[in-house]
């Protein structure tokens, strides 16, 4: 979840999940300085399935505006496995953590990549703080499609005038992201780092099946929350 409060915060602080005790002295110092008219953007991804987040944030502001970037729930469960096992290679397989019961096919939904997808659970708990019209969700497959797109209807959401175009990107097929290109004269253009962009194990035919079955109900009551379709089918 991005917060719009221009400028970035490089790290993620995790203030209203992790550091909240800290105060808002220490969240504000965090913050890079900012010119008018300037936009700073914090970036804490896990805030959005945090349950203290929405209210925490809501006391801070009630005018801030909310950007969420969502995938494919099934791709973004695999995409978060991939992550772990880069890390902790010796943990069971995908299918095996999948699942309560593989001969059922009973779905293990506390298992935080495939929670993390139920996003219409997530939401209703910011839709009790915050109106729909603070809350912009970018869809991620068009993101990597069409990112100048997507970043568009960013731009307009946050009121700002249209500077990022088709020219800014160029896809790099390596990662299989767009990099942005920055100013002429700067340094290399940016892409997404190591984390990103690595190889996703194969699954099981069947155990894609399985998930989308479990998804579509989740899926769809996002949709009509959303007000949008993402077509995750």
């Amino acid at each position: 979840m991005e917060l719009c409060c221009g400028q970035a915060l490089g790290s993620e602080p995790h203030f209203f999940d992790r550091h909240y005790a800290r105060g808002l002295n220490w969240y504000r110092s965090m913050m890079p300085k900012a010119l008018d008219g300037q936009i700073v953007m914090e970036k804490t991804p896990r805030y959005f399935v945090t349950a203290e987040t929405p209210a925490r944030i809501h006391a801070m502001s009630k005018e801030i505006k909310l950007i969420v970037v969502v995938r494919d729930p099934i791709t973004r469960a695999i995409s978060d496995y991939t992550q772990i096992i880069s890390k902790t290679p010796d943990i069971p397989s995908f299918e095996n953590l999948t699942f309560k019961n593989r001969t059922t096919g009973q779905v293990n939904s506390l298992w935080s990549p495939i929670w993390i997808g139920m996003y219409a659970q997530h939401l209703e708990r910011w839709l009790i703080y915050f109106p729909l019209s603070q809350i912009h969700f970018v869809h991620g497959e068009r993101l990597i499609s069409d990112p100048a797109g997507e970043l568009g209807r960013v731009q307009d959401f946050l009121g700002l005038q249209r500077i990022i175009t088709d020219k800014h990107f160029y896809f790099n097929k390596t990662k299989g992201f767009p990099c942005l290109k920055k100013p002429e004269g700067s340094s290399k253009p940016h892409c997404l780092g190591k984390t990103k962009g690595r190889t996703h194990p194969k699954i099981d035919p069947e155990i894609i099946r399985r998930l989308r079955d479990f998804y579509k109900p989740h899926n769809l009551k996002f949709y009509q929350m959303a007000g949008k379709n993402f077509g995750w089918q």
